[in-house]
């Protein structure tokens, strides 16, 4: 099945209505959260009920668990669903490429359930899923295009590797939590030698997953006073954690920023790694270089009843 798109942008966030040909199969792959409590379980059921209705008998609709799914099941497919929490989504998100559109369906929503999941990004539920389902097949979903971070790291020998791409966050630090990440810190003409507990970079969308836990909220909020609307695809967040007080006033920009620039940092730590959204880590050396900027693949993740910019606004109203 041939997914069509077509541009639309509005403040802050670029997103597109997904129009869709039935005229051929449609390759499905549904990808679950599997954790043994019964209401992850029953709602897996209605869902597989739910697609069993709603896909024609030429659709191919593939069910894996998150723990046996590999990064070639998502080659070529027309649409990935996933279900579960944001960390669900999250974990998944680094092997799904720029033209593949993602839908997140909350299968144990806090609004439901206290101990459930909040779902940002997981703007499906099992109550809405087919109607959500049906929304995609007639080309009524919004298609909300999210930048994401990339490390391309440098080594030594001369070797140069790129992380996949995080959707939320990155974090670049010493392995040993308990030793100073010390580097060479560079970005556009400015640069400096610093030592922190380790260099956090953020999207915007991913503000909410540990930048805002990082800062406290006067901080947080002078930071984010400097945002413009129409950087929101091109930059992100980066934040040198737990420098002195005097080196934050005197050196400003290498402590936090809102940055287009890619920042490099050159390593003077025996062993130091790069995580992406909390999961793989990506090891280097002493003397490695490591560029970090928004410029990796973009992710389609659809929503349904609002863009994700104005279910972030909501938010923050709601405040």
């Amino acid at each position: 099945m041939v997914l069509f798109l077509h541009a639309q942008r509005v403040v802050f966030l670029k997103h597109e209505l997904l129009q869709t040909s039935r005229g051929a199969e449609m390759n499905i792959l549904v990808v679950y959260k599997k954790n043994f409590e019964s209401v992850h379980d029953s709602g897996l059921m209605e869902v597989k009920e739910a697609l069993s209705r709603t896909s024609s008998e030429s659709d191919r609709v593939d069910f894996k668990p998150r723990e046996h799914v590999r990064r070639a099941d998502f080659i070529a497919r027309d649409l990935v669903i996933v279900f579960g929490g944001d960390g669900t989504l999250t974990s998944l998100s680094h092997n799904i490429d720029a033209s593949t559109p993602v839908m997140g369906v909350n299968s144990h929503p806090r609004s439901e359930d206290p101990t459930g999941s909040f779902g940002f990004y997981m703007d499906s539920s099992i109550s809405t899923f087919e109607d959500d389902v049906k929304t995609v097949m007639s080309g009524k979903a919004i298609v909300n295009i999210l930048p994401r971070l990339q490390a391309i790291i440098d080594s030594t020998s001369g070797n140069r590797f790129t992380t996949d791409p995080a959707m939320n966050d990155l974090l670049i630090a010493n392995t040993h939590q308990y030793a100073p990440s010390k580097y060479h810190l560079r970005r556009g003409e400015q640069q400096c030698i610093q030592q922190s507990s380790g260099l956090l970079f953020s999207t915007w969308f991913g503000q909410g997953a540990w930048l805002r836990n990082a800062m406290s909220s006067d901080e947080f909020n002078t930071l984010r006073s400097t945002v413009k609307e129409a950087d929101v695809d091109s930059h992100y967040f980066v934040l040198a954690r737990d420098i002195p007080p005097s080196e934050r006033k005197q050196q400003s920009w290498s402590w936090a920023d809102w940055t287009g620039a890619s920042t490099t940092i050159t390593s003077d730590m025996h062993r130091g790694y790069v995580v992406p959204d909390g999961w793989d880590e990506v090891h280097f050396n002493r003397g490695a270089t490591i560029t970090v900027n928004a410029e990796a693949p973009p992710l389609q993740l659809l929503t349904f009843r609002s863009t994700l910019m104005e279910k972030l606004r909501q938010l923050e109203a709601n405040e």
